[in-house]
């Protein structure tokens, strides 16, 4: 049987398709495109917080205003429309975590905890209560099957938009009832299409930052959440100079350079975060680069079982921040960590942030898996304090 444009073995109009409204142009876009194609189609939108200011602030996401713009697109394209109530359950998934991560001298990535836990485990669970036989979202990266039936995951044909950095910790059960029909398309494209639909959305501009945060003010919202958890403390010099005293390790994160609050006749840089003895570690940008990362809570989406790597790694490419250009490595498993030795050094790679793995580094490039760096290895901070306690 001929698949259709979502891949499955039956025809439109027999196929209940749940679409994640954020009350956002792309996925309004997606209910509206999946509608014309003759799907069943029932969006579904997360109430996930509701901060006063981040309800009525421009670009926000999945609260006050975002639901009233997906629920007038469902309405202007004729489908059912449910909002669930998930704040609980995202304030403890998602935004606890952060905080506690923050305290701990970690730089999370909330994005990518939300969609694990939040998106594609609890909504959907929702989406098969309903009947679905997929859940499509506006995310830009492709999914498609391989020979053997399975479902991969690609960085989208539009770069500049890819967001495969954010779905790393998708599992297989959970691809195989997932679809992101703009994976092909650019954003360009996508704001045609919602002015072709009539979409109230069509103009409305992109997400920006955290969503919780609606000042961009992380440290705020972590005093808010746990009052009186900051510990002031020292700023080292990586040679072991004290060199003044913070207000607290939340205030920074790896690779920081301004607001430093101290000087040393030549740019410093946030080298690490000692939350356990409240330590800020400084040093030039030089000691920035490290060789190595290691990685706990390792997912692999590949073909070739862990087990089954070449003894001298499997070579890929990583990715440490969604903006920035792959990298060649080395992947080795090491128990339930998983190393990655990096070709060419990389800098400000922070505790808490995504390492993502692709099986290389052009356009277009297939997802492997990734996880979450736990620590790194740096030759030239070990020399920069070999230096300074042999002097």
């Amino acid at each position: 049987m001929t698949m259709n444009s979502l891949d499955l073995p039956t025809q439109p109009s027999e196929t209940r398709v749940v679409v994640a409204m954020s009350g956002g142009v792309d996925s309004s876009v997606v209910a509206a495109l999946l509608k014309e194609e003759g799907y069943d189609v029932v969006g579904v939108t997360l109430q996930l917080y509701d901060h006063g200011a981040a309800t009525h602030r421009t670009g926000a996401c999945c609260a006050g205003q975002d639901i009233h713009d997906a629920r007038k697109v469902a309405a202007k394209i004729d489908i059912p429309h449910y909002v669930l109530d998930y704040e609980d359950r995202f304030r403890t998934e998602v935004v606890d975590r952060f905080a506690e991560d923050y305290l701990a001298g970690r730089t999370p990535i909330p994005c990518v905890e939300c969609n694990r836990s939040i998106k594609f485990r609890d909504l959907l669970g929702t989406a098969r209560d309903l009947g679905a036989a997929v859940l499509a979202t506006g995310h830009y990266l492709s999914s498609r099957m391989l020979p053997d039936g399975r479902r991969a995951l690609y960085q989208a044909a539009d770069e500049s938009r890819d967001q495969s950095y954010f779905l790393y910790a998708t599992t297989p059960a959970q691809l195989a009832m997932l679809r992101f029909p703009l994976g092909d398309r650019s954003k360009a494209e996508t704001r045609i299409l919602a002015a072709r639909f009539g979409l109230s959305v069509a103009d409305k501009p992109d997400s920006q930052d955290i969503c919780f945060v609606p000042t961009g003010r992380y440290a705020d919202v972590i005093e808010k959440l746990r009052p009186g958890a900051s510990r002031p403390g020292k700023i080292i010099h990586v040679d072991g100079r004290v060199l003044g005293h913070h207000r607290g390790v939340m205030h920074f994160t790896v690779g920081q350079r301004k607001g430093l609050g101290v000087a040393d006749g030549e740019p410093l840089y946030v080298l690490r975060l000692e939350a356990e003895n409240a330590e800020v570690i400084v040093g030039p940008r030089a000691a920035l680069e490290v060789d190595g990362i290691v990685l706990r809570d390792f997912n692999w989406l590949g073909d070739l079982a862990m087990e089954d790597w070449p003894r001298e790694g499997l070579s890929v490419a990583v990715k440490v921040r969604s903006t920035r250009p792959p990298r060649s490595a080395t992947l080795r498993p090491r128990g339930d960590l998983c190393i990655v030795e990096l070709d060419t050094p990389e800098e400000g790679v922070a505790p808490g942030q995504a390492c993502v793995i692709y099986e290389s580094g052009s356009p277009g490039a297939r997802l492997l898996g990734g996880g979450v760096i736990a620590g790194t290895n740096s030759s030239t901070c070990a020399n920069l304090r070999e230096r300074a306690m042999a002097s």
